[in-house]
């Protein structure tokens, strides 16, 4: 009989630290300060200037370090930009337009010839955007 109470027990404690476990977890979403991110998000947005193409390349750059800061402040392991999105992907609604817009960032920072257009800036920028807003950022 003692053993019986004892298994019950045992049991009951099991279930106890499951709950517990599955609670914990579920309330490790990270809590962003929004307005930080909102505010450097639209310095970013406004800082894309249709008339400037110097601006495309700055907001372009800017935006890509926004997100890879909110990957890093959330606790997304990598050593590098790239590794951080092979590990965010089921939390981003398009991985493939993210991958798009860090790949512009790439060509920008290594290719000296690049010469990045208004719209592929603006598409870029879109990405990094909804990224953000997937991640809940912003």
């Amino acid at each position: 009989m003692p053993s019986a109470v004892f298994l019950v027990i045992a049991i009951i404690a099991v279930g106890l630290l499951a709950l517990i476990a599955i609670v914990l977890k579920g309330n490790s979403r990270h809590s962003f300060d929004k307005e930080e991110y909102q505010t450097r998000w639209l310095k970013i947005e406004n800082g894309l200037q249709k008339s400037d193409p110097n601006s495309y390349a700055i907001a372009v750059m800017n935006g890509d370090k926004l997100l890879d800061k909110a990957m890093i402040e959330m606790g997304v392991g990598g050593k590098t930009m790239g590794e951080r999105l092979k590990r965010v992907d089921g939390r981003l609604s398009d991985i493939n337009k993210v991958w798009y817009a860090h790949k512009i960032r790439n060509q920008i920072a290594h290719e000296p010839d690049f010469l990045l257009e208004y719209t592929t800036a603006n598409r870029a920028l879109a990405s990094f955007k909804q990224a953000l807003k997937d991640l809940g950022a912003i």
